[in-house]
Order: C-alpha cells, then sequence, then structure tokens
C-alpha cells in the first residue's frame, strides 16, 4: 500500500506540472504581461517606466519560458514560468498581483466554502440514496417510470435557475431568509440555508438517477435472488445486501470529492455573496489577476488527485479483495 501511495504522488508530479503550463498558455495567449501591468494600475496615462516597474516589482519583467541571455539552468529558471510555478510545488502561494498574501486569503476563505459544501454534500447524500432506495423498491412500476422522468427533468434545468429562482420565492416573496450575505459565528446559519437547499435541490436529479442505476444493478445479481429465496423481505433485501454492496461505486462518487469541497462553488458563492474560494476565484478572474488563478487552479488539481488516491485506499476498506501492490 505504501509503495501505491509512492507511486500515485510520483505520477502526480507531471500532471501538476502539465496543468501549469496549460494554465499559464492560456493566460499570457489572452494578455502579455505589459498588458496585465496597464490593468493593474488602471490609470489613462501610464508611463512605460510605470510599466516596467510593476512588472519588475511582481516578476513580470523575465522572459516567458526562455531566457536568452542567461547561460545553463538559469536560462530556464531565470523565466516567469519557473519562478511562478517552482513555489507552488511547495505551497508557497505568494502575493497576488494586487499585493495581498494568497496563502492567507485561503486559509479564511476555505471556512465559509466548507460551511456550504459539507451540509449539501450530507444532506444531498441522504436524500438522493433515500429516494433511489424507494425507486428501486418500486421498480418497473409507475412510480420508477416517473420517478426517472422527473429526474431528467431536474437535471435539464440549469443551476442558474435554480439560484435566481431560490433567491426570487425564497428571499424576496416569502422572505424567510436573506437573499445573499453572510455573517460570522452561528449569525452565519441564516445566510446558509438557502445555499445549501439549492444546492441539494439543484443535484436531486443527477444523484438519485446515478445512485438509481448502482441499485437496479445491484438488485439483478445472483445474491439478490439467493436472499429473496430464503424469504428475506424486499426492505431487507435493499437495506442489508442491496445498499452495503453498492457501497464501492458510492465511495466512488463521494471520497473523490472530499477533498475538492475547500474550493466551494464559484456559481452559488457568488450569486449569494459568500466569502469562500469560489467567489474569491471569480473575483480574480474578473480582475485577471493570474497569481490568484494560477494557484487556485493548482489547488484544486493537488485536491482532485489526493481524492482519487483517497477513493482508491478506500476501496481496500469497503472490499477486502482489493489489494494494491
Amino acid at each position: 500500500m505504501i509503495a501505491y501511495i509512492i507511486r500515485r504522488a510520483l505520477y502526480a508530479i507531471p500532471i501538476l506540472i502539465g496543468v501549469n503550463i496549460i494554465t499559464f498558455v492560456l493566460f499570457f495567449v489572452v494578455n502579455s504581461p505589459d498588458d496585465v501591468a496597464k490593468l493593474h494600475l488602471g490609470q489613462k496615462h501610464i508611463t512605460t517606466q510605470q510599466i516596467e516597474d510593476w512588472k519588475r516589482e511582481r516578476g513580470y519583467h523575465l522572459p516567458l519560458f526562455i531566457n536568452g541571455e542567461r547561460q545553463g539552468v538559469e536560462k530556464f529558471s531565470e523565466t516567469i514560468f519557473f519562478q511562478k510555478s517552482f513555489k507552488l510545488f511547495l505551497f508557497d502561494f505568494g502575493s497576488s498581483d494586487s499585493g495581498r498574501d494568497i496563502g492567507y486569503d485561503i486559509s479564511n476563505r476555505m471556512w465559509p466554502s466548507l460551511a456550504i459544501s459539507i451540509p449539501q454534500l450530507l444532506v444531498g447524500l441522504l436524500v438522493t440514496i433515500s429516494f433511489a432506495l424507494l425507486i428501486a423498491f418500486f421498480r418497473a412500476t409507475y412510480i420508477d417510470y416517473w420517478a426517472v422522468v422527473i429526474c431528467v427533468a431536474l437535471m435539464s434545468i440549469s443551476a442558474l435557475f435554480y439560484i435566481i429562482g431560490g433567491q426570487f420565492i425564497v428571499g424576496k416573496l416569502l422572505k424567510v431568509v436573506p437573499i445573499s450575505g453572510y455573517d460570522t459565528d452561528l449569525h452565519a446559519f441564516k445566510f446558509l440555508i438557502l445555499p445549501v437547499l439549492i444546492g441539494v435541490i439543484g443535484g436531486l436529479g443527477s444523484g438519485t438517477r446515478w445512485y438509481r442505476t448502482i441499485f437496479l444493478e445491484e438488485v439483478s445479481k445472483d445474491y439478490v435472488r439467493t436472499a429473496r429465496a430464503k424469504g428475506i423481505s424486499e426492505q431487507l433485501v435493499l437495506f442489508r445486501h442491496v445498499l452495503r454492496n453498492a457501497l464501492i461505486p458510492i465511495l466512488t462518487g463521494v471520497v473523490v470529492i472530499l477533498p475538492t469541497l475547500f474550493i466551494g462553488s464559484l456559481l452559488t458563492e457568488s450569486f449569494f455573496g459568500i466569502p469562500g474560494l469560489g467567489s474569491y476565484t471569480i473575483d480574480a478572474i474578473n480582475r485577471q489577476d493570474f497569481a490568484i488563478v494560477r494557484s487556485m487552479v493548482f489547488l484544486g488539481s493537488v485536491l482532485y488527485i489526493i481524492g482519487l488516491l483517497l477513493t482508491d485506499i478506500s476501496y481496500t476498506l469497503v472490499d477486502p479483495r482489493i489489494r494494491f501492490s
């Protein structure tokens, strides 16, 4: 197991390097360092010296990938790509183009993101698995048919519709909870109810349909028919046998997203004014702050790789037949 984890960790290095290269190229294809400097200086009449000073303060005065004025290793190390990317592998995110400490911002903003994503995940799992089991119990009936139709309809609706519709109905018409905003401590609860509720409803269709497929696949297997032949009720078959044996595919969808809960939801946080990492990333994209965008893309890639690794490890806990060498 240890050898497997080390091997997977080594595989992650070229993947992260590739992600950094793609992010870097995409950003600087759109904007040159001079364009970034002009955007952040935000003045009508900007001198060449002001642009050069801004670039030098933030390390954008170097060549992008290859420094023709240097020799040996410095030909590649004295570049914007190396200077901006190497420290990321040490989780040193540095400062944003506006001068803020990115690491400090991440450590503060991840808590509002977790306050939304964790309840949304737990409540969503409980609701979707319960509905999927209920549909599996009434399989091949009109309840099953119309449940699938409703799930497909829910999946076809844009997430923006749920957000805007929820804000209008629950926040504006009924005035049950605030439309947007955030507060600290226990006062944040009233601001989190609506985003969590909308997140659960938005994922209800796809989640229920996915788990229904898993349960129906298990229901058709031989061990289920054997359990029924022994006289076990259908309810016990579903909860004692089907649900337990469906844990592996369920873990695939759950464990892999656990680390990425820190990143938050881009749309939800932006529309509800939640100061989490999702809105932090959106604001950075709007300001074209490459330092923050690069850090968040790198962090998201690392967390996703960790999620895949945790998924593989969790397989061995659920199914003892699976072993890694």
